[in-house]
């Protein structure tokens, strides 16, 4: 059994609210250190770097925090710079913008930034994600696959993720995009590995201890394929309909928690 997890890991849905009473965004600047947070935001998976790293910018900076910036890193050239390499050394916060979760580990992976983030993950700092900066924290993340649909061969493709989170797979924008059928699929494919689905607007709080708590205004799914007895995955061919038999399903809401090494969930603590 791995680790699951080492440092504090904050997953979000995507879609979080920026507007109103902005919950699950003062939860990465109280994690961060509130005021004297070190906020760093990783543009890498959007192709709108100079849009949505200014907007992060700006809804950090009106709940307080004075030192946040955007990193935009183009190239894997720029990925070994030390200026970047120093910048993630000092964050006491780092957060991936959502886009294309395979933009992050092609561009990322292996490189003095990758190693600087894990460095900083096992020494404490919060790591945020937002919708594919959620789902790339994991060690096996989804980078295709339609919602809406039967869980079904062929259904989704996947690919090595950051490696932060062991054991998982997360989605997103789960309830909102019917990601379910997906979601399934994955875990046919390796019934040991858990499937996480979150909503938007909504956040798990992963602490090193690898318990998670739900933060937020939807649910999040949990999938445990650990007691499937039969499934047909291996010998699917595209589009047939996929059999599972005795996978578990937990759904949570905010407050609930779930022991990811245990795999069982608990109610709101009273």
């Amino acid at each position: 059994m791995g680790e699951k997890s080492k440092g504090y890991l904050l997953l979000i849905g995507g879609a979080e609210d920026k507007n109103r009473d902005c919950k699950i965004l003062e939860k990465v600047v109280n994690l961060s250190g509130e005021s004297k947070a070190c906020l760093t935001v990783i543009t890498v998976a959007t192709t709108r770097p100079e849009q949505v790293g200014g907007d992060y910018v700006r809804f950090f900076s009106r709940l307080g925090v004075k030192d946040v910036v955007a990193l935009d890193i183009k190239t894997r050239q720029e990925a070994q710079k030390d200026y970047i390499a120093e910048r993630i050394e000092k964050s006491t916060g780092i957060f991936f913008t959502g886009g294309d979760q395979l933009r992050i580990t092609s561009l990322l992976g292996g490189s003095r930034f990758y190693h600087a983030l894990h460095d900083a993950y096992k020494k404490g700092v919060v790591l945020c994600g937002t919708s594919a900066g959620a789902s790339v924290m994991s060690d096996t993340m989804i980078v295709e696959g339609d919602g809406n649909q039967t869980p079904a061969g062929s259904l989704i493709n996947m690919a090595p993720g950051m490696g932060l989170l062991e054991e998982v797979v997360v989605d997103q924008h789960f309830a909102q995009r019917g990601r379910i059928g997906r979601l399934l699929t994955a875990v046919a494919c390796n019934p040991y590995v858990l499937g996480v689905g979150i909503d938007e607007d909504t956040a798990i709080l992963i602490n090193p201890k690898a318990v998670f708590t739900v933060e937020g205004s939807g649910t999040v799914t949990v999938i445990d394929g650990s007691a499937v007895e039969y499934t047909n995955v291996s010998e699917l061919a595209p589009g047939e309909p996929l059999a599972m038999f005795n996978a578990k399903i937990h759904v949570l809401s905010p407050g609930t928690s779930f022991d990811l090494s245990t795999r069982r969930p608990f109610p709101e603590e009273s």
